[in-house]
């Protein structure tokens, strides 16, 4: 039997439960290094370190976790902070999420044409924020609030990156419209 977030998350919260807390980084710690070794250009020891300052950052912060919205989306965001805290520090490259091949091709509509030197020229026109706006909407599955939860954002701020590359990619895809 598989206990939820919440519950899990409650027994967190009322009593610092840590076999709770190990059950929650054990039921996300794969999407959570996944995430982070995209945001880390592939390192899997940086984004094994990543993963991991995220998670006790997670566990500290986890009493003021109001759940007004998904856990994940809550975790994403601190994965999120811990490595733009790097990159603002200059111990982390920008990512270059179009590049990283880890995401299962049902989960992601561009992934199917990912092989393409197309595809990867295409992405390279996208800035960085629109890369990820994309990565979380169309290969993580987040909706569109979920997203700008994730990257510290307004809503249509996410969505202005998200048209925006989808605009880019139009211009650049065009050709395949003719083949």
């Amino acid at each position: 039997m598989t206990i939820s977030d919440q519950t899990l998350i409650a027994r967190v919260q009322a009593n610092g439960d840590q076999h709770a807390f190990s059950q929650l980084v054990r039921k996300h710690q794969s999407q959570v290094r996944s995430w982070a070794r995209r945001l880390c250009n592939g390192d899997e020891h940086l984004a094994d370190d990543l993963a991991q300052e995220a998670f006790i950052k997670a566990y500290m912060a986890l009493a003021a976790f109001r759940g007004d919205a998904k856990f994940s989306v809550w975790l994403y965001r601190i994965v999120f902070n811990v490595a733009a805290s790097k990159w603002r520090k200059k111990k982390l490259d920008w990512c270059n999420i179009d590049e990283q091949p880890d995401v299962a091709a049902e989960a992601c509509e561009l992934h199917q044409f990912a092989a393409s030197e197309d595809i990867t020229r295409a992405m390279q026109v996208l800035t960085e924020p629109q890369r990820i706006a994309v990565q979380l909407c169309f290969e993580e599955g987040f909706s569109h609030d979920e997203a700008a939860q994730v990257m510290g954002v307004p809503l249509g701020t996410l969505k202005t990156h998200i048209n925006r590359a989808k605009a880019k990619l139009k211009v650049s895809l065009a050709s395949w419209e003719q083949g």
